[in-house]
């Protein structure tokens, strides 16, 4: 709610424009997807980005194809519940790459999800996921 400054008011008034409560945005709508730069709070894996790294390291199969060495794209959505849907592979490298990150990400534990003004919102998240077997 803003109000207009009246006579008695501070002669200097600051605000941070770094501080989140300050930061305006408009409300959320129901079922949008937003990315993260439309957000107030990003999703998060529980524990943070280095388990959930962690967690797709030792999770994912790679083929047993000897010098494949290369980089698979997935999108996926966070849910406001923080489970996740709509597993997609932008790129993959052959060999089944892409159809296991996607099996990997489908088990993958729910997160904390992404917020505007505090209300929970669908965010699109981007994952490259590097690839290297002995050759």
């Amino acid at each position: 709610m803003e109000k207009a400054l009246s006579k008695g008011g501070p002669a200097k008034f600051v605000v941070d424009p770094f501080d989140k409560k300050n930061i305006k945005v408009k409300s959320a709508d129901e079922n949008a997807v937003y990315n993260n730069a439309g957000l107030t709070e990003n999703p998060e894996f529980p524990g943070g980005m280095e388990l959930f790294y962690k967690f797709v390291g030792e999770n994912y199969r790679a083929p047993v194809k000897q010098g494949l060495k290369g980089k698979v794209y997935v999108t996926f959505i966070v849910e406001k519940d923080g489970s996740i849907t709509d597993v997609k592979t932008l790129r993959d490298i052959g060999y089944g790459t892409g159809e296991e990150a996607i099996r990997v990400l489908n088990i993958c534990p729910k997160w904390t999800a992404g917020k505007i003004n505090d209300k929970p919102v669908r965010t699109l998240y981007s994952l490259p996921i590097t690839i290297e077997t002995a050759g």
